[in-house]
């Protein structure tokens, strides 16, 4: 690692992932993180909470939103709508369980905001609080009031942690250190060495409170490993005390409820399976069921056929274990099956090697299904444990894939190892930013890809972990500064944002590739879930390039969060923007449902909110129409080259001196190079970008096309009527249009059937065009969800036909919005 020690501190994973062309593994992915940043409350949980007019009044809240120990909610009576929102911070507001007030004898009173929606607070309280969920007392009052339950695992805490070696024994551990979830855990007795310390995720199956062997008839024995380090009364003696400090040092039992149940298995002695050996996880080799303890666990010995075989590598399992398989799993999956060691040849043969064992294969339904419906892709990168030192956390990138199993490599290890087999469902990887966001080192790639004069160019704002004390500040001012986003006591603090795949697409997203998208994406530090749910948004477009568009940071706009740089594909040519996105929780709702808007779609479509049964936008029975006319953009936008019209080089020559440059400010395409033709043009050069450039010729003439229009709408106007016989459609000699004429209609478009619109394409000079609208089905709702990136998409349609057939369509949705709309 010579000479890359300066490289390695200024690694930045957003800069690593532009330069290496990679994406980061989705944040839903990990669902033992996702679980670890619960803090106990959960949306729809009421509480009684200080009326913020009248301190000396409480009303029932629901909770919106949690984020670390803020809570966003709303007072009960305010329904769907969202403004009166509140966040608070658990440590410092007035919050208590429902039946508080009755008591301590306070008073419950409306809200002047909604009291004359509530007629009868008695009755409305009965109605809203049946079956209700009450906040957790013990969350909101007491020494774990404002905690995340995870914190509640402090160094000193103990736990009982199962020997997986060679037993069902268990032996009490001490935690060293707590990150994010994952313990350092030290054997209680060896206090001065730290020989024998393990890491594990505080959900792992084998780790469990104080109490547990007791509870279920296992004895308290230290392993094998250390046993010879003390003598048995001494043992005994560590025993004894830490039953006496048992209530002081323990931990709460809840907060292992969310671990992974153990169900029945049915494997029997002697079976052979493939296995993993979870002490070194690189490859895939034969192994037995040594021993079975009961309906619950097993002992699995990787195979050994060497007369002297050094030591036996067993390991305790349980139905849910990772990295055992079926016999044959190898071979149908097309990977390598490690021969034992001492089998003689090469070509191992599991029916030869059956018969020469004289055993069976473990029958398929012994194994648990797997799934492929993860979201992890091949190169994608994230953070993973080095299985040979537990203490590194490195770069990973996916390799392979097979069902529910990841071949990782990892990069930065102090010793180079081979690629780890590890399940999706592992705790052992992490999303991108978690070592960062936990403050622990995350092991960089040996060689910093991203050279010197780049890392000079964008100057990064430092990360700042905020303590809750400035958080509630913060929250007072109505302002949170971060540089990044809100992090408390080392804790993501961006709430999921949902994709509400029944919400309205709008004309930019296509709705099949939007149902594909994952339920959630978060929690998480906020500018890395934005841009993964904004990258999400783009690649399901139509459009990619477009949305994109659509959503890159307008140079003459304030500046208010973050700048990102954005990528999309279409057609083959790569596109990129820097796009804005916010640094803090309290703005996350706000910044999705302006995005919502800006790509026409419902404003619920996604965001911190999850839409169960009814859109509050009732989108459902509104189209395209609603949003394009009541959120789209009023300014005058200019249609075609991004504002300024000038590269990203072109701007730097003209302000060299500016310390942060804001790189990447337009919407630029790059260029692929070959090895045939080697490209010298300079990075953010217009140069090569022709589809985007052809885009927005077509768009402005388009848009000179409507403006024409426009300045001729003082012409005499002429009836349009479909009134006609369906079966034959009026000719153009009964209806003489012309082109720039203002369109007057008989019904409402919304209403049309596809033979209304096939009629009236065939009274244009578009009736050519006709059968393919009769082909698609395309009915009035549709005509009016045209727009000239689609029509070219969809229909296939050269240029000119195209913007020809949009200024009728233009056409249509004037006269719609002025007869019909209201």
């Amino acid at each position: 690692d010579a000479g890359s020690s300066v490289e390695e501190m200024e690694f930045n994973w957003d800069e690593y992932l532009e330069d290496t062309g990679a994406t980061a593994a989705p944040h839903g992915s990990f669902k033992h993180v996702d679980t670890s940043l619960q803090n106990g409350f959960a949306p729809g949980m009421k509480l009684e909470v200080a009326v913020k007019s009248d301190q000396n009044t409480y009303w029932v809240a629901t909770i919106i939103t949690t984020c670390g120990q803020l809570l966003l909610l709303r007072y009960d009576g305010y329904g769907e709508d969202r403004k009166a929102d509140f966040w608070c911070d658990i440590l410092t507001a007035d919050l208590h369980p429902i039946g508080w007030c009755e008591q301590n004898k306070k008073i419950l009173k409306v809200p002047e905001g909604i009291k004359d929606k509530i007629p009868d607070q008695e009755e409305f309280l009965q109605r809203v609080l049946k079956g209700a969920c009450s906040a957790p007392a013990n969350l909101l009052e007491g020494l774990h009031r404002g905690k995340n339950p995870l914190d509640l695992i402090a160094p000193g805490s103990r736990l009982e942690l199962q020997n997986f070696r060679d037993s069902l024994e268990a032996w009490i551990v001490n935690v060293v250190e707590n990150v994010g979830g994952r313990l350092k855990l030290r054997y209680e007795g060896l206090e001065d060495s730290d020989k024998f310390d393990q890491w594990l995720f505080y959900l792992d199956p084998f780790l469990h409170q104080v109490g547990w062997a007791a509870q279920h008839g296992y004895s308290l024995q230290p392993p094998l490993a250390i046993r010879s380090l003390r003598s048995e009364a001494d043992w005994q003696e560590i025993l004894k005390k830490v039953k006496e400090e048992e209530e002081e040092s323990s931990v709460p039992t809840d907060l292992f409820k969310d671990k992974p149940v153990i169900g029945v298995h049915s494997f029997s002695e002697g079976m052979k399976l493939e296995a993993v050996d979870p002490m070194a996880p690189f490859v895939i080799s034969p192994a037995t069921v040594l021993k079975v303890y009961n309906d619950k666990y097993f002992m699995i010995e990787i195979d050994d056929l060497r007369p002297d075989r050094p030591t036996s590598r067993s390991y305790i399992c349980h139905v849910n274990s990772a990295g055992i398989f079926p016999v044959q799993w190898s071979l149908k999956n097309g990977l390598n099956l490690s021969p034992p060691p001492g089998f003689p040849g090469q070509d191992f043969d599991w029916a030869d090697y059956l018969k020469q064992c004289g055993a069976e294969a473990a029958p398929q339904s012994c194994f648990p299904s797997l799934t492929s419906d993860h979201g992890f892709k091949e190169n994608m990168k994230l953070e993973a444990v080095n299985p040979v030192d537990p203490e590194e956390v490195c770069i990973a990138t996916v390799t392979k894939l097979k069902d529910s199993y990841l071949w990782l490599q990892l990069e930065g290890s102090k010793k180079p190892v081979p690629d780890c087999i590890v399940s999706v469902e592992s705790m052992n990887i992490f999303p991108v930013g978690w070592c960062e966001t936990n403050g622990y080192q995350l092991r960089p790639p040996r060689k910093a890809i991203v050279n010197k004069q780049k890392k000079i160019a964008v100057v990064q704002p430092e990360k700042q972990i905020l303590s809750s004390r400035t958080v509630h500040d913060g929250l007072k001012n109505q302002e949170l500064n971060s540089s990044d986003s809100v992090v408390i006591n080392g804790k993501y603090c961006c709430p999921k944002i949902y994709f509400n795949h029944r919400c309205f697409s709008g004309p930019y997203l296509n709705k099949g590739r939007i149902a594909e998208l994952p339920q959630s994406v978060g929690p998480g530090n906020c500018v890395l879930v934005l841009k993964e749910v904004l990258t999400l948004l783009i690649n399901a477009a139509y459009k990619p390039s477009r949305v994109l568009r659509e959503l890159q940071l307008d140079e003459e706009a304030a500046w208010h969060g973050h700048g990102e740089t954005l990528k999309a594909k279409y057609k083959g040519k790569s596109y990129r923007a820097t796009v804005e996105v916010v640094r803090t929780a309290d703005r996350v709702a706000d910044f999705c449902r302006k995005t919502c808007i800006k790509l026409e779609c419902c404003p619920n479509l996604f965001g911190p909110q999850m839409v169960l049964d009814k859109c509050s936008e009732n989108c459902s029975v509104l189209t395209k129409t609603k949003y394009t006319h009541y959120y789209g953009k009023r300014k005058n936008k200019r249609i075609g080259r991004p504002p300024g019209g000038h590269s990203n080089l072109e701007v730097a020559m003209k302000k060299p001196n500016k310390r942060r440059k804001r790189r990447k400010h337009f919407f630029v395409h790059k260029k692929k190079r070959s090895s045939a033709s080697v490209d010298n043009t300079p990075a953010g050069s217009p140069q090569g970008s022709g589809a985007e450039e052809e885009d927005d010729q077509d768009e402005s003439e388009l848009s000179h096309s409507l403006a024409q229009d426009r300045d001729k709408r003082k012409r005499k106007l002429r009836t349009f009527s479909f009134s006609d016989d369906e079966n034959k459609p009026p000719s153009p000699k009964d209806i003489k249009m012309e082109v720039a004429e203002k369109l007057q209609l008989d019904s409402n478009p919304l209403e049309w059937s596809v033979a209304d619109v096939v009629r009236f394409l065939k009274s244009t000079d578009c009736a050519p065009l006709a059968r393919i609208f009769l082909d698609q089905e395309i009915d009035g709702q549709a005509l009016l969800l045209l727009t000239l990136p689609t029509v070219q998409e969809c229909m296939d349609l050269k240029l000119g036909p195209a913007i020809k057939l949009c200024h009728h369509i233009e056409r249509v949705k004037l006269a719609f919005y002025q007869q019909f709309a209201n």
